[in-house]
Parts: C-alpha cells; structure tokens; sequence
C-alpha cells in the first residue's frame, strides 16, 4: 500500500512501515528520539511525512558516522 505523506498511521502499523516493533516506537516516545507523533485523543498517531524525516535523520553512510550524520 502506498501511504501519502498526510497519512495518518497507527503505532503497529507505523512500526511496520518504518521496520521496527511496535514496542520501540512506544519505548522512543517514552525516552525521545524517535518520530514526531499525534495525540490529541487517547490514541497515538504518526503521519508518514514525520517518519519519512525520522529514517532520513537516521540514514548513515558508514558506521563511523554519528547520529549527527558527521563522522567521528
């Protein structure tokens, strides 16, 4: 399925679309560093505009790269 960048996604499937658990993206909204997310209910929402920058932030060249994108 291809998800517009206003999409809105539930944790399950957000996790999914970004390939990791469900009980990460929970564990990041907890401590910070993970995707940008919507509740203004009860439940948690992601749009796929704010994954999509969250895997960019993440995308690395080598392994000598900070989290930054600078190497070390």
């Amino acid at each position: 399925m291809i998800h517009a960048p206003t999409d809105k996604l539930d944790t399950e499937t957000a996790a999914r679309y970004c390939g990791v658990g469900k009980s990460t993206l929970e564990k990041l909204r907890m401590t910070g560093g993970g995707p940008a997310y919507l509740k203004p209910t009860r439940s948690v929402s992601y749009q796929v505009s704010d994954l999509d920058a969250w895997l960019d932030r993440s995308r690395r060249r080598s392994t000598s790269e900070s989290f930054t994108g600078v190497a070390a």
